[in-house]
C-alpha cells in the first residue's frame, strides 16, 4: 500500500538541536494529488525547549567542524543547513555572552555556530570562577 497522502502535517528542523518538531500546520497538494509523505520538513525553527531558552535570554552556542561545514555565505554567516555539528552544545544569557565574547548580536538570533573548542574554554572558565 501506498503511504503518500495530499496531505501532510508540517515540520521544522530545531536550528540549535537539528531534531523535527511539528509545527501544527497541515500541508495540502493543491491538485489533490498522493504526493506527500506523513511529515514534510519545510524550513528551520526553535522547537519548543530551545524556544523557552531564546525567550528567556539565552543564547546556544552550537559547536561545528568547519573541515565539515560548508562555507559561510559572504556575509560570514553559516547557514543551519550548512553547520556540521559535533552534538556539543552550551546557553549563555545574551548579556553573558556580549561580555565573554565582546560582540553584540541581533535580540532575534537564536544561536551561534562555533568552533571546537571554544564550548570547553568557557566550561574551564565557569570551573575556575567556582
Amino acid at each position: 500500500m501506498d503511504d503518500k497522502s495530499y496531505v501532510s502535517l508540517e515540520q521544522h528542523l530545531c536550528v540549535v538541536c537539528a531534531n523535527p518538531f511539528d509545527t501544527g500546520s497541515i500541508l495540502l497538494d493543491r491538485r489533490l494529488r498522493s504526493s506527500m509523505e506523513r511529515h514534510t520538513t519545510t524550513g528551520w525553527g526553535l522547537c519548543p525547549e530551545h524556544q523557552r531558552l531564546h525567550s528567556e535570554g539565552f543564547v546556544a552556542l552550537v559547536e561545528c567542524d568547519p573541515q565539515r561545514s560548508g562555507v559561510p555565505s559572504g556575509d560570514g554567516q553559516m547557514k543551519p543547513e550548512q553547520a556540521y555539528r559535533t552534538g556539543r552544545l552550551a546557553h549563555l544569557k545574551r548579556e553573558a555572552f556580549a561580555r565573554v565574547f565582546n560582540v553584540a548580536i541581533p535580540a532575534d538570533q537564536p544561536v551561534v555556530f562555533v568552533e571546537p573548542g571554544v564550548i570547553e574554554r568557557l566550561q574551564a572558565m565557569v570551573a575556575s570562577a567556582g
